[in-house]
């Protein structure tokens, strides 16, 4: 029987350190739910002792999901672990997962401390982890850089005390596969209680080498592999868990083992962060790029016509790209609409199919074809935040290459009717600052995103806003075939996640 390779997603956590991919706690909700449709084994849903927001989050997603397991991480320190602890309890399938760093520049530098007293602080946490948490996770920071023999120490060390996986990672990125094959090797051969652990791995991208890394630590014996989704994290990010799970999938002749990722949901996973996160996939990407099983070339596309295997090594299929493009109009029917948004794979509640309904009858009256991605994008684009502080009630626009543009914007709050006018560069300019000024509090546009979700002049046009306040992020997005008002919703969805946060009024 082939091993089972396990696959911890860290999207939540490492992931989401990557600058611009910060999410809310109902964003981490949403991509927990979808990465345990996915199938991963485990999810990291956050650092619990780094904020109080990460520390609700994880707590949210712990009693959110129920068939995967939920980990946080914590520092080898008690009051980091407590913390951790308080924040993933309830969940059916907890996991402690703590670390230090090993190697000889991390503990002089950054810890100060000798090796002898980060072992013995290692081993003791370890220890106390245990006595919360029958699952322990603990990783030797820098491993990639760490000496052999007291990584080995510390590793056998950490499974005396109590640790059920031992993750070595290339935390810089710096490895190479045939290198990182023998550390693996190394470890396997050099740890006598090895037997009693799993051995995981978690590889940055610095050198473009993350996913050939942990594809070379699965040949050496690891039976866990640590990644996020688009590859998205720190600096150049992570093994992307698409490429890493397909490469297992289409050469089953060279990575030995299995894993229980559903792949037909990994384009939309992807497209699910892509839209929350804002940070769009490279056209060029592996598995998820737009172009990645696009043919251009006279002599490529002739030989997919004649037989796809010729240039195409997986179908699009495999990864939930369909071909079905199936396009509804405004006389298509709500049983057909319903029939095909299941076909889709969206499990809506009767409310929101009502609702979804509604606005795609909207948008039929608009567009003369309405397309699947069309479709996606109310459901993706539009959705609700909770507890409004700001409702948009009307905007009128008035603009021209002879005037300068002028935005009147009245919102509804608490049940109070707010109005103000505003003049800027263009239309959009001025109804930010309309905004800007019923609301009273200045933001920073950080990011500013329009694409269209089809093609043609009638086309939705997807808006993604980030606004900064206070050095911290928050996102707005919005989808309509009025661009104006794509971006007068996203940047109030923006600007109503700021005010929901922590119950900020």
């Amino acid at each position: 029987m082939e091993k089972m390779i396990k696959i911890f997603d860290t999207t939540l956590r490492d992931g989401e350190q990557s600058p611009g991919c910060s999410m809310n706690i109902g964003e981490k909700i949403e991509v927990a739910r979808q990465l345990e449709k996915l199938g991963v084994d485990i999810i990291e849903a956050g650092f619990p002792a780094s904020s109080r927001g990460d520390f609700n989050s994880v707590k949210a997603i712990a009693e959110s999901v129920v068939n995967v397991r939920v980990a946080g991480l914590a520092r080898a320190l008690k009051g980091d672990i407590d913390t951790t602890w308080e924040a993933i309890k309830g969940a059916r399938y907890p996991r402690i997962h703590t670390f230090i760093a090993t190697s000889d520049i991390h503990m002089k530098y950054k810890l100060k401390k000798t090796p002898e007293e980060v072992y013995k602080q290692a081993v003791e946490m370890v220890r106390y982890a245990k006595s919360k948490c029958d699952d322990i996770e603990f990783s030797a920071e820098d491993a990639t850089r760490t000496r052999p023999e007291f990584l080995y120490r510390i590793v056998e060390g950490a499974i005396e005390a109590g640790a059920t996986v031992i993750n070595i990672p290339d935390t810089v990125g710096y490895t190479t596969p045939d290198e990182f094959y023998k550390i693996i090797k190394g470890v396997r051969e050099n740890v006598k209680n090895i037997d009693m652990a799993d051995i995981s791995v978690h590889c940055h991208n610095d050198l473009g080498l993350a996913a050939a890394n942990s594809l070379a630590a699965v040949k050496a014996g690891a039976t866990q592999i640590e990644c996020t989704i688009n590859g998205i994290g720190e600096r150049a990010g992570n093994a992307a868990l698409e490429e890493v799970v397909m490469a297992m999938g289409v050469r089953k002749d060279i990575y030995p083992g299995q894993n229980r990722i559903n792949t037909e949901e990994i384009y939309r996973t992807s497209q699910l962060i892509t839209k929350i996160t804002g940070v769009e996939v490279q056209p060029n990407k592996a598995i998820v790029g737009e172009n990645a099983f696009a043919h251009e070339s006279g002599i490529h596309q002739h030989g997919v016509l004649e037989n796809k295997e010729t240039y195409e090594i997986m179908t699009p299929e495999s990864i939930g790209l369909s071909k079905n493009k199936m396009v509804l109009g405004k006389h298509s029917g709500k049983h057909a609409f319903e029939s095909h948004l299941k076909e889709c794979g969206y499990e809506l509640s009767r409310e929101k199919m009502e609702e979804i309904f509604i606005r795609f009858k909207e948008l039929a009256d608009k567009k003369k074809d309405v397309s699947t991605e069309d479709i996606e994008a109310l459901i993706d684009g539009t959705k609700e935040i909770k507890d409004k502080t700001y409702r948009l009630n009307r905007y009128t626009v008035n603009t021209g290459n002879t005037i300068t543009p002028i935005v009147s914007i009245n919102m509804d709050k608490n049940g109070e009717s707010i109005e103000n006018v505003a003049i800027g560069d263009g239309p959009v300019d001025a109804a930010f600052k309309a905004i800007d000024k019923i609301v009273n509090v200045e933001f920073k546009l950080n990011k500013y995103v329009i694409k269209a979700v089809t093609e043609g002049s009638d086309a939705q046009g997807e808006v993604f806003i980030r606004l900064g306040k206070d050095k911290k992020n928050y996102n707005g997005r919005y989808t309509s075939t009025d661009i104006v008002e794509a971006s007068i919703m996203a940047y109030m969805g923006a600007i109503n996640n700021y005010f929901n946060e922590e119950g900020r009024r």
